[in-house]
């Protein structure tokens, strides 16, 4: 029976190997992400506080719209930490579906793609704002997979088509200069993200990294199962690498021993890739939950028959800041329509995941609440979905998960190379046997 699991371990390596080495690659510089970002560009993400309070967000609007005359603000994100800058999201172009300067007062909010930290949370609000009829899983997030903001069901349609990504400002908010801009398309960890969800190949390349998920579980299964010693005395073999030996031992033991130890996590990840893969695990889980498939719709403010006051991105911050004033950041998402409600997503310090948020909706007219939704509130199924790109990226709980993940990726990204060598030494030692002399009569 070992022999079949071998055969099936070694050629479902051998065929997928080179793509584990793809994915753990990119896998590993996506863990640090928001971590990178922040050294390579501090001067984006941070400023000196000033004595003075911070501009209102009225006036971080003038300079916005100084600066960019044809963009439409589309979000705000607001930090409580005093020396982060406030991000400005604006709406895409309708017409192209790029982000950019064009976007103007006619142009529909667009879909952030997870090219900063902040992706997640203002990909998530505006679904809810515009597209969010559409149910959406994780990731960040990380966006990408179908159903999600980039996907099957997303407001580009299917394979992302049409998504509206407007430029990202980051804007001090003592002094109200811009400080930078981006667009998330087109940063360098949003293209290693492509690389690792679909190989930059649109929806095939998803499939196909989709189906390599589900052959590295078959990798890891039988893996296991060669693992598993025939005899109590060989089980201390198999969890301790024997250093100080041949090359060639040291090679085996990285691949039985360190592979065992890492299994566990691998099989983690790699069932967290197919569940951000495909659609009908998503389904599974909102069947098995009894959780609805789609969002509900925003709640639509009351337009006033007579010219009456509006309720200003200002009021929502600081009727959200009254509820909890101790949060991490306060989305505040711009309503579209004259109907359109303003939606402000509070993320509390130290949530389990950034889209723990508890999402207040505002009459953009009188100010009124019109829903309020904690995240203990959110379906079940939407709860488990959204653990998906936290646990396969290791966020979930901060640096410690981090660094383990960081290690098992590394390891990983070994295992495809120990095991062509072990492979490759088991052949070329079957094909060196020695020949038995006939002896002469």
């Amino acid at each position: 029976m070992k022999i079949f699991f071998r055969r099936i371990h070694l050629y479902l390596g051998l065929a997928s190997g080179l793509l584990i080495l793809v994915v753990c690659f990119t896998g590993i510089l996506l863990v640090f992400e928001k971590e990178l970002e922040q050294a390579w560009h501090p001067e984006r993400y941070f400023v000196t506080p000033a004595t003075t309070p911070r501009l209102p967000l009225a006036q971080l609007t003038d300079a916005v719209k100084a600066a960019k005359p044809k963009g439409k603000i589309s979000s705000f994100k607001v930090y409580s930490d005093p020396t982060r800058t406030v991000e400005v999201n604006l709406a895409g172009n309708d017409k192209s579906g790029k982000g950019g300067p064009q976007g103007g007062p006619g142009a529909r909010q667009g879909q952030p793609e997870r090219g900063a930290e902040t992706r997640s949370e203002e990909a998530r609000g505006q679904q809810r704002q515009g597209a969010g009829r559409a149910e959406a899983r994780s990731m960040a997030g990380m966006g990408g997979e179908k159903g999600g903001p980039s996907g099957k069901g997303g407001p580009g349609g299917k394979g992302g088509k049409g998504r509206n990504i407007g430029p990202r400002l980051f804007v001090n908010p003592y002094t109200g200069a811009v400080i930078d801009e981006i667009n998330p398309r087109e940063t360098f960890f949003h293209f290693m993200e492509e690389i690792h969800r679909g190989l930059v190949a649109g929806p095939t390349g998803k499939l196909v990294m989709g189906i390599n998920s589900i052959v590295f579980l078959f990798i890891l299964g039988t893996g296991i199962v060669l693992w598993w010693p025939t005899a109590s005395k060989a089980l201390t073999q198999r969890l301790k690498v024997k250093w100080g030996s041949s090359w060639k031992r040291l090679n085996h033991d990285f691949h039985i021993v360190l592979g065992f130890y890492t299994s566990i996590f691998l099989l983690i990840m790699a069932l967290t890739g197919v569940g951000m893969s495909f659609d009908w695990v998503g389904n599974t889980i909102n069947t098995l939950t009894n959780s609805p498939k789609q969002r509900p719709e925003p709640p639509t403010s009351t337009v006033p028959t007579a010219g009456g006051a509006t309720f200003s991105a200002d009021a929502a911050l600081q009727a959200a800041q009254r509820q909890l004033p101790a949060a991490e950041s306060y989305s505040v998402q711009l309503p579209k329509e004259p109907t359109g409600s303003m939606q402000v997503g509070i993320l509390p310090t130290n949530a389990l995941t950034d889209r723990a948020t508890t999402d207040v909706y505002f009459d953009q007219y009188s100010g009124q609440v019109l829903r309020q939704t904690t995240y203990g509130q959110q379906p079940v199924g939407q709860r488990i979905r959204g653990l998906f790109k936290p646990v396969h990226t290791g966020a979930i709980f901060g640096w410690p998960t981090k660094v383990l993940s960081f290690v098992v990726i590394c390891l990983g990204f070994t295992f495809p190379i120990t095991g062509t060598i072990l492979w490759w030494n088991r052949t070329r030692k079957g094909k060196k046997k020695p020949r038995k002399l006939v002896a002469a009569a």
